[in-house]
């Protein structure tokens, strides 16, 4: 880093905000870590615009800036992000959550203004999707699972901060959930095909768990197992809620086509315009499943 003699916060922004023009990163970015460091909101960047931050602060920027331009991410540094309202922890146990499954969730909360329900979130990393579910609709009964055991006690821990009850399993999708059926399933598992190596940002794949990202079969492999094993825990009207890869719609409708050949299935696209969502409707079954 150059040597650059600054004390407030305008001082600093346009140090970090230089630093990261000559790295490649937008440096709009030096405004949300000085913010949330700070805890401040915009108003209150301005008002101390010119005021001398102290020591501490100023050397705590100066590492997470050093952090940034290494290529750890800004939510990684501060240990947080943003995600429906909300404030989770995150650490590099679980993906940073992202826009398009806010998209997800809303989907599910329009569907669904019924003051009581049973809800599943499969693979819910930092709780994103199950907690943001639970805080919009308080009378839910949601459960979450999981098959890394650090993203559930991330999860866990954000629940407890947030004071959202959500019964957290460990599982490897549905293997090891107590038996019992859900009106709504949601899921956003790993779906990148590694032939997409290629075109993903570098900071993801130095950073965020592969684990969670990456899945067999061209990014399908999850999904198979889904379609394969939702049956028993779902109600005779039970929906399933999916993220997918942008490539993946006309692959995901089949294999739940196949499977259930009078479901209802629609694909939606997200805010970018690509295939994001699939919701399944199944129709009635009998008494074991079928």
């Amino acid at each position: 880093m150059p040597k650059f003699n600054f004390n407030t916060p305008f001082e600093a922004l346009q140090w970090a905000s230089l630093r990261f023009k000559e790295q490649g990163i937008v440096p709009e970015e030096a405004r949300y870590l000085l913010m949330e460091q700070l805890g401040w909101n915009q108003t209150q960047l301005l008002s101390n615009y010119r005021n001398p931050l102290t020591t501490t602060q100023l050397t705590q920027f100066k590492q997470n800036v050093k952090r940034r331009e290494q290529g750890e991410p800004a939510q990684y540094i501060l240990g947080h992000a943003p995600f429906y309202g909300l404030d989770l922890q995150v650490s590099p146990a679980v993906l940073i959550p992202r826009p398009e499954t806010e998209e997800l969730v809303d989907w599910v909360l329009k569907d669904h203004p019924e003051p009581q329900l049973h809800v599943l979130d499969v693979g819910t990393g930092s709780g994103a999707i199950a907690l943001a579910l639970k805080q919009n609709r308080t009378g839910w009964t949601v459960a979450a699972s999981d098959i890394a055991a650090d993203a559930l006690t991330v999860a866990q821990q954000n629940a407890q901060k947030l004071g959202l009850p959500v019964t957290f399993w460990h599982s490897d999708l549905l293997k090891t959930i107590p038996a019992q059926r859900f009106d709504v399933l949601v899921a956003n598992p790993p779906y990148i095909a590694s032939s997409e190596v290629n075109v993903m940002d570098q900071i993801v794949l130095d950073h965020e768990p592969v684990t969670a990202l990456f899945a067999k079969h061209h990014g399908l492999a999850l999904y198979e197992q889904l379609v394969q094993t939702v049956a028993p825990y779902l109600t005779t009207t039970g929906q399933v809620y999916l993220e997918i890869g942008y490539r993946q719609g006309p692959a995901v409708v089949q294999l739940w086509r196949h499977q259930f050949p009078t479901a209802q299935i629609e694909v939606r696209q997200d805010l970018a315009g690509h295939d994001r969502m699939v919701r399944i409707q199944l129709q009635e079954r009998d008494n074991n499943g079928n």
